[in-house]
């Protein structure tokens, strides 16, 4: 029998290509696509290729901090949220830091100002690598500072 690691129902994340040591994540089994929270999207070119420039209030229940980031576009998609609402979203593909695991995930881009958690991780992103124990939190407990310096810096 192979060992999966336990996420709880909310994990700790750090995304290091966009230069954020620590985002409070949901862990949602029931979303296919991943989300991140931003707002001011601007796309723009850079080299012949299309990237974007958003920024990101990375703490809970606070707007005062924000982060710019700037990321490579992916592509751009229909996404319906939970309420059946559907938005066409940019998408993006980072890495994450989640425990001892490195994820390449696609991330949708959407203002979650008014969501509980900055960033929602899908199941597509989890790829049947964890087990989700929706009783408990923050099983992974918090990123790997080292990692994430390591990953910052190219």
């Amino acid at each position: 029998m192979i060992h999966k690691p336990t996420l709880g129902w909310r994990e700790w994340v750090a995304l290091p290509q966009l230069k954020l040591e620590e985002v409070k994540a949901k862990i949602d089994t029931g979303a296919r696509s991943s989300a991140l929270h931003a707002f001011a999207i601007e796309p723009y070119r850079k080299g012949g290729q299309r990237w974007v420039m958003f920024a990101i209030h990375p703490l809970q229940h606070c707007c005062d901090v924000s982060v710019e980031c700037h990321a490579q576009i992916k592509d751009r998609r229909i996404v319906m949220d939970s309420g059946g609402h559907k938005q066409r979203r940019y998408v993006i593909e980072t890495q994450l830091i989640l425990g001892q695991s490195l994820i390449s995930a696609e991330m949708t881009l959407t203002n979650r100002d008014s969501m509980l958690f900055r960033m929602l991780l899908g199941r597509t992103a989890m790829d049947d690598r964890f087990i989700v124990d929706p009783g408990a939190s923050y099983l992974q407990g918090q990123p790997d500072v080292v990692e994430y310096q390591r990953l910052a810096q190219n």
